[in-house]
């Protein structure tokens, strides 16, 4: 077994890391709300009140964090985690999902350290995750991913290799816009819907056997005729935005144009605006209600 540190346990790092655990791994965490932390300690793991002293020995560190900007602060600085004295040939796992840019920074730098760098975001629910059940996105040089097989075994059920370091985000960033849009225009059927005077209920199950169904359109739907955006919270708006951001970022480096993304970010960008950031982002239907009035 190894010892690996954990940072960030959100969401998606608390399952993760519990998986990591319980396969047997000695555990270090860390996380900005130190009460995560000692949630952990509780199960067996040592807590730390920095990440470079989470990394210390180690021989593995995954990063689970919101965005290029909490990225930044585990891992450098004289508190980061590249601060620290980790095993030689160490593996860096940022499982986040980070601008491409960030990605391909943050690998030199710890190409720069010896460490074995994997670009790793997943795909997956948050009981997806304390299940050990995520799909990871991967970027790496393909001995690296086969020698780090043994860990992530515990935390995914599937691993796709899409090329060398940044690969697993630009398909992450590309596959998140997708879903934005799906959602945004979802949002728009249900409102035009409503004030048309259909049933929503029927519409939205009317849906989940149509040639639009996606889990994305099912799953947003379903949740937008229950109206419990405040409830059981599976991915919010400000994230949603985040990652769209990030994508028509890399689309606009490359010279793609993204018409449909940039109409997406526009709603949940006006959704955050209107208090509704921290919501499920299937509350992204007021901002098509607020349209139409």
């Amino acid at each position: 077994m190894n010892t690996i540190a954990f940072l960030g346990l959100g969401n998606m790092g608390r399952g993760m890391a519990a998986r990591l655990l319980a396969a047997g791994h000695s555990l270090h965490v860390y996380n900005r709300t130190a009460a995560k932390a000692v949630e952990f300690a509780r199960l067996g793991a040592r807590g730390f009140a920095t990440p470079r002293a989470a990394c210390e020995g180690v021989d593995a560190v995954f990063a689970m964090v919101s965005d290029d900007v909490a990225s930044r602060e585990v891992w450098t600085g004289p508190d980061g985690a590249l601060a620290a004295s980790l095993v030689p040939q160490a593996f860096a796992i940022e499982c986040s999902t980070l601008s491409h840019a960030w990605v391909l920074e943050l690998a030199g730098l710890a190409g720069a350290r010896n460490l074995r760098y994997l670009d790793a975001p997943v795909t997956g629910l948050p009981d997806a995750a304390a299940a050990g059940e995520l799909t990871l996105l991967v970027g790496a040089r393909a001995l690296d991913l086969e020698s780090a097989a043994g860990l992530l075994a515990p935390v995914s059920n599937r691993v796709l290799h899409f090329g060398a370091v940044g690969a697993g985000t630009a398909y992450k960033l590309i596959v998140n816009l997708l879903g934005a849009v799906q959602i945004a225009s979802a949002a728009e059927s249900m409102a035009l819907a409503e004030r048309a005077g259909l049933r929503l209920p029927q519409v939205a199950e009317a849906l989940a056997l149509s040639q639009a169904a996606s889990p994305q359109v099912v799953r947003n739907t379903r949740r937008m005729v229950a109206g419990d955006h405040a409830r059981n919270i599976v991915f919010t708006p400000a994230l949603r935005l985040k990652d769209v951001d990030y994508a028509l970022q890399l689309a606009q480096s490359l010279g793609v144009g993204a018409p449909f993304g940039d109409v997406a970010a526009e709603s949940f960008r006006r959704l955050t605006q209107q208090g509704f950031a921290e919501l499920n982002e299937s509350c992204v239907i007021e901002v098509a209600r607020r349209r139409l009035s």
